[in-house]
């Protein structure tokens, strides 16, 4: 029975950390590009604005990268949380500030979905047994 839930949290971590990562970034995304909607509101509000979204999406973003420790690999997290970044800032710019992209965007866009799942799938090469050491390794 304990090795089922140990299962059952593995795979809830491999899916909560991209969903958590995903959030993360539509937050700052929303940070960074939502205050342009408001081109009249004074800059200093449009930063406190931005600070108090950024706030959260960091503490999640850590969140998530915690808990995906053992799961995936810092290097891989890292670049499904850019990857998502840049996906979310093509979100908000096209559904919230109501811009346009052409096809050759879109193809672009589609092309780092692609990155994200080669770079995010786990292959079983990935895995590397451990190696025992010889004893004259041991005394050196």
């Amino acid at each position: 029975m304990a090795g089922w839930a140990q299962d059952s949290n593995r795979t809830m971590r491999v899916v909560a950390v991209p969903i958590m990562l995903f959030i993360s970034s539509m937050l700052m995304a929303l940070a960074w590009l939502g205050h342009l909607k408001f081109e009249d509101a004074p800059f200093f509000l449009a930063l406190l604005a931005a600070w108090l979204i950024v706030f959260p999406e960091y503490m999640l973003n850590v969140a998530a990268v915690r808990l995906g420790k053992g799961i995936y690999s810092g290097a891989t997290m890292a670049s499904l949380n850019l990857c998502w970044g840049v996906i979310c800032v093509v979100l908000v710019s096209t559904f919230y500030l109501e811009e346009s992209m052409n096809a050759r965007q879109y193809l672009g866009f589609g092309l780092m979905l692609v990155a994200m799942l080669l770079i995010g799938a786990k292959d079983q090469s990935d895995h590397v047994p451990e190696v025992e050491s010889t004893p004259e390794e041991d005394r050196a």
